[in-house]
């Protein structure tokens, strides 16, 4: 292990980063489990990235066969990207119906904000200030957490505001939210660099996935559509199937964005990712700006996101999230009863977790225990993570075909964890 990490060090740079104190060294996967190099089998209930499960037959065996065929780029003719995308705007409204693919989420959401610009013609975005949407150099601005301290000053075209917080904010149904949204419209109007765009993920994952009622973002959508901006809905952690109740989350929201940025699990852990938009943007775009993308939508990545689609079809996996999800809440606020430490549980379908905080008067952050939960989970063999605004919140966010079983073993050791984990400041 120290060789690895010194390795690391050397080949890729510093401040590389790993998860847990005690970094793992994963070497196999199957479904829900995963196998370090010593053989120690471990429960996944964090990693979206293989939505079906790791190593899903079905996609490795449709990745290996559209590899032994053909691969190549979108230049050529291919009817596999063409089946697909008729398949994938299927699931949505009516009105997206046209795609992009790329290979990653962080290109899918680059690409949203050029086409909210050829669209509008103005540059100003809005996001929330607990938010993460990729690495590229536009988006990276998008992350308070993330902004470069050298690059391109592009931070004046970036206006973060206050990411919901259903736990110490009192905003029921979106109308705070979509003030706060009105008055950032209203300042980029004012500096001159005018509004395009506001990029949301319709769960707030990263910011803790606070409860929402249904409709809670319509009063958001209307500020933006009476703005003339682009809503922009990054469903990469979010989207297919997982929330439960619908294949997509913004539908969960009863809104219809403007544009849907998806990645991860698109191809189980294939490099695959898309936009999907209106047939009206998707011109607006391609007229205002020349975009080319030597691997995306190439006839593997193509095949490997079908047979996810599938897969998920198949086993019908989006009301396997439903359940399991209902039935994690249940066994959280169990836990909450007799662990003081938990001050809040949140769910949404196969996304689910708990807050930790200090005192639940004051509902100070647990900031420092919720990391020392997460290690020892990982010492339990369970792996999940925390995230939130003040990285106090469990995340767990399995493989959809998680089950009863499996959801009994992460509380039963969840329960065990928190048993014996001091509170300490």
């Amino acid at each position: 292990m120290e060789d690895l990490i010194a390795r690391r060090s050397a080949l890729l740079g510093p401040n590389v980063s790993t998860f847990y104190d005690d970094p793992v060294h994963i070497v196999r996967g199957d479904g829900v489990w995963v196998w370090d190099a010593q053989g120690r089998k471990y429960l996944d209930c964090y990693n979206n990235v293989p939505h079906v499960g790791h190593c899903n037959p079905r996609v490795v065996d449709a990745i290996c066969a559209q590899a032994r065929v053909l691969n190549t780029h979108t230049r050529y003719l291919h009817e596999l990207l063409l089946d697909y995308v008729e398949r994938l705007t299927g699931t949505f409204d009516a009105a997206l119906d046209t795609a992009i693919l790329t290979c990653t989420g962080s290109e899918a959401n680059d690409i949203a904000l050029r086409m909210a610009e050829a669209v509008t013609g103005k540059r100003g975005i809005i996001a929330t200030d607990a938010t993460y949407h990729g690495n590229t150099t536009l988006v990276s601005h998008l992350s308070r957490s993330n902004i470069p301290e050298v690059g391109y000053g592009m931070g004046d075209f970036v206006r973060h505001i206050e990411a919901p917080d259903s736990y110490r904010i009192d905003d029921p149904d979106g109308h705070r939210f979509a003030e706060n949204v009105q008055r950032a419209i209203e300042a980029h109007e004012k500096s001159g660099i005018g509004f395009s765009a506001l990029i949301i993920c319709p769960l707030f994952l990263n910011e803790g996935f606070p409860a929402q009622n249904p409709g809670w973002l319509k009063p958001t959508a209307e500020r933006v559509k009476q703005a003339s901006g682009i809503l922009i809905c990054d469903e990469v952690q979010s989207g297919f199937g997982r929330c439960g109740s619908h294949f997509w989350a913004h539908q969960k929201q009863g809104v219809v964005p403007d544009i849907v940025c998806l990645g991860k699990p698109m191809g189980n852990g294939h490099p695959v990712a898309g936009v999907v938009t209106q047939s009206e943007i998707m011109d607006q775009f391609r007229t205002a700006f020349r975009y080319f993308n030597t691997f995306g939508g190439n006839p593997v990545s193509c095949a490997a996101a079908m047979a996810v689609l599938d897969e998920l079809e198949s086993k019908d996996l989006q009301a396997n999230a439903a359940k399991i999800g209902k039935m994690a809440a249940d066994h959280l606020n169990e836990l909450a009863s007799r662990h003081q430490v938990i001050g809040d549980v949140r769910q949404s379908g196969m996304v689910f977790g708990a807050e930790f905080v200090l005192d639940q008067t004051s509902k100070s952050p647990a900031s420092k225990f919720a990391n020392r939960v997460v290690n020892a989970m990982r010492q339990e063999g369970i792996l999940l993570s925390k995230l939130g605004r003040h990285k106090n919140t469990l995340k767990i966010r399995p493989p959809m075909p998680f089950d009863e079983a499996n959801l009994d073993q992460l509380m039963t050791t969840l329960d065990k964890v928190l048993s014996e984990t001091p509170v300490l400041v």
